[in-house]
């Protein structure tokens, strides 16, 4: 990576009125980032959800810039990987989501793209029951190769951690503040073995808080790297039912482990089974089967020869190609190998269904019929 861009590229991510959605727009307008800082901003205006008064933000600061050097600086000082949204290592089930942050900042070994990645989430606050779940949870995914994604938080999360670790799987911390720190500091001794066994990551550069603000943005990141996601016990309003939301709303498979009756603990995940937000599982066994994750162990079946189907749109037979050179997909896969957001996808997918084209499969899995 060319340092001028990367400067240009954390730059981008300091501007105020500037989301991830507009900053995305403004790199498919320019063509990058150091030229979003070199268009005339009366040229933004044409850009939809800009107008004139966020054009008029964004503009060439010296001080910006020198944020930015800055940063390069800190990244370059403590081994840090930056992954822009353009970038191969970037996530592509994050890429996925609209929202999606333009710049993450990581340090560790894991891949990002890995098979199977499931996010547990869960209360700060668990009860032995939901501890042993979470630790029975993790230990039977040992040999699986998931990569286990949490928030290093109090509770479920640093159970989810700490259990991968002894398990011997990956896991990665997504954090609500820079990598200049360890929040909890309770936590710093399992972060500093998670970035040789998985890795940190955040979408903050250093110096940032651990603000309230930060933690709804975090996790959405939980959410949009992983297959499946894993709620063990939430009150009612618990932090966790909000990236369950999120991960419903990213079209991801959502997991979620009852409760007794009665128990404030239980509520939420008992309030997201009921209302059909999420599956009810019990072991590791149905989140396999859900994932549809036993059937990938079976040996392939050869490559399926092109059908001859007539009155494809473009779009479907984008997807048609993508599914003869694999036996099945997930749909995630399928974004990644046609290039169309998720929305664009999911319908096409539907349309194909009802055509009699494609098949679903348990765990947003897709074959040829």
């Amino acid at each position: 990576m060319h340092t001028g861009e990367l400067t240009y590229q954390i730059a981008l991510t300091l501007l105020d009125n500037i989301g991830d959605v507009l900053a995305k727009n403004l790199i498919a307008y320019c063509g990058s980032a150091e030229q979003v800082f070199k268009t005339k901003s009366s040229q933004f205006e044409k850009i939809p959800g800009i107008g004139s008064i966020k054009a008029k933000s964004i503009v060439y600061s010296k001080q910006l810039i020198e944020r930015a050097e800055q940063e390069v600086q800190f990244i370059k000082d403590n081994h840090i990987e930056p992954l822009f949204f353009t970038d191969k290592k970037y996530p592509q089930r994050l890429k996925n989501c609209y929202d999606s942050p333009i710049m993450l900042y990581y340090k560790g070994n894991s891949d990002l793209n890995t098979a199977k990645i499931v996010s547990v989430v869960g209360t700060r606050t668990p009860s032995l029951y939901g501890k042993d779940i979470a630790e029975k949870l993790i230990e039977d995914l040992k040999g699986s190769g998931c990569l286990i994604v949490s928030g290093l938080a109090y509770g479920i999360d640093i159970t989810a951690h700490k259990s991968s670790l002894e398990a011997g799987l990956n896991t990665v911390g997504v954090l609500a503040h820079g990598l200049d720190r360890v929040y909890p500091s309770a936590h710093t001794q399992y972060a500093e073995r998670m970035i040789k066994q998985g890795g940190l990551l955040t979408e903050c550069i250093s110096g940032t808080n651990p603000d309230r603000e930060n933690f709804p943005k975090r996790n959405r990141i939980v959410a949009g790297l992983c297959d499946a996601l894993v709620v063990i016990e939430s009150k009612r309003g618990g932090g966790s039912l909000i990236t369950a939301t999120i991960a419903n709303a990213y079209n991801k498979d959502v997991f979620a482990f009852p409760g007794k009756v009665g128990d404030a603990l239980s509520e939420g995940c008992n309030g997201l089974i009921k209302t059909n937000k999420a599956s009810l599982i019990e072991s590791v066994a149905d989140l396999f089967y859900i994932m549809n994750w036993n059937e990938e162990a079976k040996p392939k079946k050869a490559s399926k020869q092109i059908p001859l189907l007539i009155n494809l749109t473009p779009e479907e037979q984008k997807i048609v190609e993508a599914l003869t050179k694999k036996d099945q997909l997930h749909i995630d896969e399928i974004c990644y190998a046609t290039n169309f957001p998720i929305s664009k996808t999911s319908s096409c997918l539907l349309q194909m269904e009802f055509s009699n084209i494609i098949t679903s499969l348990p765990g947003k899995i897709y074959t040829l019929k």
